[in-house]
Parts: structure tokens; C-alpha cells; sequence
């Protein structure tokens, strides 16, 4: 009798699509931290905690492809593929760990285990297909951030200037949230929150204004945040310029870039 599995139809895999996470603007939240620690404070043990976030942010992809699929249920194929490219990023997150691990002991790893619940709570969503909901872009914010400050503790710094790019860091990422999720409404015509995006933009301001004023955040720093406000507010204006949301997520990835600039300059100028 012959195998039933030779008349299934052939599902192509699409293997980018399980490697690579389709939100594009979660690069940027990545490397944002990773660039602005470790061009303040390089160290070994820091370039290896670098390779470790990288290693698990690539992981929570695939895995996220393999709970949906049920670990197999209903895509043998494709779980198997997922599984081997969790093996292949953990493999690499696990190098990193070990490498920071031996060369600067287990303080930098601490931002990481009180991140660790909410990075629960992300994966949690992810498997609930609800991955792009408020709350788990919130945490995934916050919890990718705490790389900027492991990475310092690991090149020696102390807890408040760590924390303090931490800060930072999240002060950059959930106002950018905020702002590009309701620029989107308003561009499809929707209802949105313009007290959203004032209140989240302007607390950035607020505690750049604070770290600066203690000494541990640079002039800079707090000149990009009122940017950002002044670039949110405008951005929903009756007068704005209509933006398609691939051009929204660039822009972000300018601003961005510009934050890191503002954050690396301001601390070697001293300013």
C-alpha cells in the first residue's frame, strides 16, 4: 500500500521567515544599547555579553515559530527547521554567556535576571500570537535594554552610571513605541492618543533632565530627548507629512542612530 505522506501537498518552507524576526525595527532596539555601551566602555566580557543578547534575541524567533506550530503538530517540516536554528542562536547566546562568564564574572549578568520575568511574559505572548500587543513591545523594550547596562557593569562601571544608560536607553524605546504605534492609527484614519505620545515623550525629557542634572547623563542626551518630543508632537499634526510605514520605521531608525551619536559624544565631550 502506498505511503499517504507521498500525496501531501509540498508546503515550502520559508526559512527567513523562521530565522529572522519580521519586526524590522527590533534590529534597532538591539543594537541601539549594544553600540552606545560598548563604544562608552568596550571590554572583552562586555563584547561577549554583546554576543550572547545577540545569540538570544535570533533564538526568540524560531522559538516562537515552534510553540505556534506545537512543537510539530502542525508543521513537522517546519518545527524541525525552527529547532535547528534555536540550537545553532542558543549555541552563540551560550558562547557569549561562558565567554563573559570566565573573563568577568556573574555582577553584569545581574540587569539580565531582573529583565527575566518580563522576557517570560514576552515569549508567552509570542506563543499566543500576540506578540505585537502593547504590553509584550513594552517588555521586550525594557528587557533588550538591559544589555546597555550589563555591558558596562562588565567593563567596570558602577551601578549608577549603568543603570543610568539603562535609563536612557528605555527612555529612547518606549516613547518611540508609543509614537510610531499611534502614527500608524492616524495614518489609516483610526483614533489615537496624542496624550499617549505627549506623556511618554515628555517623562524621556523629565529623566534625562534628572540623570543630567546628577551628572550621569551628558547635555546631549537631554537636547536629543526634547528632539524627540518636538519630532513626536509634529509628527501627528494636522500639518505633518502623510508617511507610509515603512518610511515611519526608517525615520526611527535615524532617530535612533542620532541618540546613540548624542549619548557617545556627550560622554567623551563631557558635555
Amino acid at each position: 500500500m502506498p505511503d499517504s505522506s507521498a500525496f501531501r501537498p509540498h508546503i515550502r518552507i520559508d526559512r527567513k521567515q523562521i530565522a529572522l524576526p519580521s519586526e524590522h525595527g527590533s534590529w534597532g532596539f538591539l543594537f541601539e544599547p549594544i553600540v552606545a555601551s560598548l563604544a562608552i566602555g568596550f571590554s572583552l566580557p562586555g563584547a561577549m555579553i554583546a554576543i550572547m543578547t545577540i545569540g538570544g534575541f535570533l533564538a526568540r524567533q524560531p522559538l516562537k515559530v515552534l510553540i505556534i506550530d506545537r512543537t510539530g503538530q502542525r508543521n513537522a517540516e517546519r518545527a524541525r527547521v525552527a529547532v535547528g536554528f534555536i540550537t545553532v542562536f542558543a549555541a552563540i547566546a551560550l558562547i557569549g554567556f561562558a565567554g563573559a562568564a570566565l573573563t568577568g564574572g556573574l555582577l553584569p549578568f545581574v540587569p539580565f535576571f531582573i529583565v527575566l520575568p518580563m522576557a517570560c511574559v514576552q515569549i508567552y505572548f509570542d506563543g499566543s500570537r500576540n506578540s505585537r500587543g502593547l504590553l509584550p513591545e513594552i517588555f521586550g523594550a525594557v528587557t533588550i535594554s538591559s544589555s546597555a547596562a550589563a555591558i558596562l557593569l562588565a567593563a567596570g562601571f558602577g551601578w549608577p552610571p549603568a543603570v543610568a544608560l539603562w535609563l536612557v536607553m528605555i527612555s529612547r524605546l518606549i516613547p518611540s513605541i508609543i509614537y510610531v504605534r499611534n502614527r500608524l492609527k492616524l495614518e489609516k484614519g483610526k483614533s489615537f492618543s496624542l496624550t499617549a505620545i505627549i506623556v511618554t515623550n515628555a517623562a524621556a525629557v523629565i529623566a534625562a533632565g534628572v540623570l543630567a542634572y546628577n551628572g550621569l547623563a551628558s547635555v546631549l542626551v537631554l537636547a536629543m530627548m526634547i528632539l524627540l518630543l518636538v519630532r513626536a508632537v509634529t509628527g501627528v499634526s494636522p500639518n505633518r507629512r502623510k508617511l507610509k510605514a515603512m518610511k515611519i520605521g526608517i525615520l526611527e531608525v535615524v532617530y535612533g542612530t542620532l541618540t546613540v551619536a548624542a549619548i557617545i559624544a556627550g560622554y567623551y565631550a563631557g558635555i
